[in-house]
């Protein structure tokens, strides 16, 4: 192999031996060089203390490069591999006495055809490459991987296409049979669902290629297509395609759906042809989903003048994400923030990454405004929140834009309630009032053992966080308690503010008949039943992608209808995070989404009942003096391996703990059997996290940050 062809911890070759993954990788020796040791793992991608270390031998020497074969045997200690689901390889040099550990890069993305079959645990074992180009494998169950390498467009626009499909445990495990293969082809408009026939083909080469994978010839297929029959073209069509295979195991027919079919190997995407369909102009694109390399169609009436500006708007989105354009906009904002003369009145809003006018900066924006009238204040606004705050009267900036940046140069205050990019640097003149979004029950920051989160990794992530801690100029506290851990966690030591939480102030100054039946009206909610807020955290652990978490939803909520419906309704607010649509049709008149309203403090108030786990919502809804159930699934997996408690919290939580729907269900009707009264143990818990809100914490804030600025000021004229 050439040398110009080698890039450092880059896999060449994989091949299975036996159940042994054989792995061929570079390492360029200058790398390797003052290095006390190194070894190669695989690291559980959700436990990063869980490894494993492979056996490996050096087989070569290519120029400026060592040629490594890894062995991964996974016919050892299968039940443990495959209970972590995913690992990642790395190489762990010793430097200095200290752990540095890389990942390995991958080549090519086929990588599932070395499946193996776990036929005891019904998993399969795979490698493949990630969104970042890293080697890792995966355990799940049984999956149907189907993919086109070949695909022709005709004048008419019949697509030809062929490809190969490799379901492993129909050609691993005695029994199985497969008979008919076909194209399912579904679009964004409609429901109609196209059935394609496929003819199966020979590709004997599969098998060849990627050795030791215990493929048989017949996993190729081919057909065509025509999708531009009967086509309306009022809106942009996108096609997704799947494979459905027909198979037998013992004699029983069955049938099988795939993935969502990939096109990796199809070379020259992504393509776009202008045909004639009807006497008009129709533009078909056909292109690779940039993370997940899907086949992506879409089919459109042709516009040159749409297709000039929707070129230029794309041209200028990839230029305002790109790296070089934000080295700039830093460099910029650093060079204004020096130059031009502080704004001693301006202070700049966010809350939530500027996707919300919520929690503690809305108060403390709402409070400046009634008393610090000569104050002027702006919202620093997502790109994507911009008609939601239009509907607002506030004054706001879209974030990251030229007149935003001259704001934020200006300012003398910023008020958020998480974290700024990291790549923002904070003008000396500028005050940063960090109001946190939480008392902590979770371990936070240089107090977590292991982060989980995509695009980080536990290093990183703690040493971002100390660098964002350190632009803090005063830090919000809701009591002692919060203030040991802030300080100690963030390793924080300038002014901590321990005044209660100025979000709070609504939850003492609102909790009254009138405005709970006027936020009922508001929400369109039923006057003659009770309220249950379900308002659950995240899991660092469950994710689609860097910054785009999931939620499984373990609430039976049919069963809860059946069982308390008569007399309550369940509204759900789901943490910021992983707020995407949930669909309650099934559930209409009983369950309600919440999730996108503006600020959760409402809920509070109308509610009777807080449903969560282990989100800090509970320590806010406290302060009403209201019942708590905990629904805590998943409590030991949580607790062991996610994020861990600064306190017992089975012990000290302010109410039930459940782990069913049903125990659920009981604890309801045990609360709405008789009054609710406060329990010895509840009466703790508010008077250690509670104790600082009286409705006046927002004032204690603003004097707090505000009158020390006026003093430091006469100070300075003196």
């Amino acid at each position: 192999m050439q040398n110009s062809l080698l890039k450092n911890r880059k896999i060449i070759s994989v091949r299975l031996d036996k159940d042994v993954y054989c792995i061929e990788v570079v390492i360029k020796q200058t790398y390797l060089e003052g290095v006390e040791d190194f070894f190669f793992v695989i690291t559980n991608r959700y436990n990063e203390d869980n490894r494993m270390y492979l056996d490996f031998v050096k087989k070569d020497q290519l120029n400026d490069f060592d040629l490594f074969e890894i062995m991964v045997p996974f016919s050892s200690d299968i039940e443990k591999l495959v209970e972590g689901e995913i690992w990642d390889l790395h190489i762990l040099r010793i430097l200095d006495n200290n752990e540095v550990k890389s990942r390995i890069k991958s080549k090519g993305h086929e990588l599932n055809l070395y499946s193996i079959v776990q036929e005891d645990l019904e998993k399969v074992v795979y490698p493949y490459t990630t969104k970042k180009g890293n080697f890792s494998f995966c355990a799940s169950d049984y999956k149907l991987f189907s993919m086109f390498d070949e695909l022709h467009v005709k004048k008419d626009g019949t697509i030809q296409f062929s490809g190969y499909f490799n379901y492993p445990p129909l050609f691993q495990i005695n029994g199985y049979e497969f008979g008919q293969m076909t194209l399912l082809v579904k679009d964004n408009l409609t429901e109609n669902e196209r059935m394609v026939p496929l003819k199966s083909v020979n590709r004997a080469e599969q098998g060849k290629k990627y050795i030791g994978s215990k493929l048989p010839e017949n996993i190729g297929f081919q057909g065509e297509v025509n999708l531009l029959e009967e086509l309306e073209l009022e809106q942009v069509k996108h096609f997704s395609f799947y494979m459905v295979l027909d198979y037998k195991i013992n004699g029983v027919q069955k049938q099988l759906l795939s993935l969502r079919m990939k096109c990796n190997s199809v070379q020259g995407l992504p393509v776009r042809y202008i045909l004639k369909v009807k006497d008009k102009k129709v533009q078909l694109r056909i292109k690779s989903t940039k993370v997940s390399e899907y086949l992506s169609l879409s089919v459109s009436r042709y516009n040159l003048k749409a297709e000039v500006v929707q070129g230029i708007k794309k041209r200028w989105v990839k230029i305002r994400r790109s790296k070089r354009l934000i080295s700039w906009y830093k460099a910029a904002f650093t060079v204004i923030g020096m130059l031009v003369p502080t704004n001693k009145k301006l202070v700049v809003f966010e809350s939530y990454h500027g996707k919300q006018y919520s929690d503690s900066p809305r108060a403390i924006y709402e409070y400046m405004k009634e008393h610090c009238l000569d104050y002027k204040l702006i919202w620093s606004v997502n790109r994507a929140s911009m008609n939601y705050f239009a509907q607002k009267d506030v004054e706001y900036v879209r974030r990251f834009s030229i007149r935003w940046l001259l704001i934020m140069t200006r300012a003398k205050y910023w008020v958020n309630n998480v974290r700024f990019p990291i790549w923002l640097p904070k003008p000396k003149h500028t005050i940063y009032v960090q109001t946190w979004h939480g008392t902590p029950l979770k371990r936070l920051a240089m107090d977590m053992d292991a982060v989980h989160m995509p695009g980080t990794n536990t290093s990183k992530y703690k040493a971002n966080f100390l660098k964002e801690a350190g632009k803090w100029d005063y830090l919000v506290s809701p009591n002692t308690y919060s203030t040991e851990i802030f300080q100690r966690a963030f390793q924080f030591n300038k002014d901590v503010i321990e005044s209660g939480y100025p979000r709070n102030d609504f939850l003492k100054n609102s909790n009254n008949e009138e405005t709970i039946n006027d936020l009922k009206r508001k929400f369109n909610l039923p006057l003659d039943k009770k309220i249950i807020l379900y308002a659950p955290t995240w899991r660092d652990n469950q994710f689609y992608r860097k910054g785009k978490y999931r939620f499984n939803l373990e609430l039976d909520l049919m069963r809860m209808r059946e069982e308390l419906g008569d007399s309550y309704i369940t509204i759900m607010r789901m943490h910021y995070l992983v707020s995407q649509n949930m669909d309650l049709t099934e559930f209409e008149g009983f369950a309600y989404d919440f999730s996108h309203l503006e600020d959760i403090r409402e809920l509070y108030v109308i509610s009777d009942i807080l449903i969560t786990d282990y989100s800090s919502v509970f320590f806010d809804y406290a302060n009403l003096r209201r019942p708590i159930i905990f629904f805590t699934y998943d409590l030991e997996d949580y607790r062991d391996n996610l994020r861990g408690f600064y306190f017992d919290f089975e012990e000290k939580a302010p109410g039930l703990l459940t782990k069913t729907t049903e125990e659920l269900i009981a604890g309801v009707k045990d609360i709405q059997s008789r009054q609710f009264k406060v329990s010895e143990r509840f009466e703790e818990f508010y008077e250690k996290f509670c104790y600082l809100e009286c409705g006046q914490s927002t004032k204690r804030v603003v004097e707090a940050f505000v009158q020390t600025e006026k003093v430091t000021m006469d100070v300075e004229r003196e």
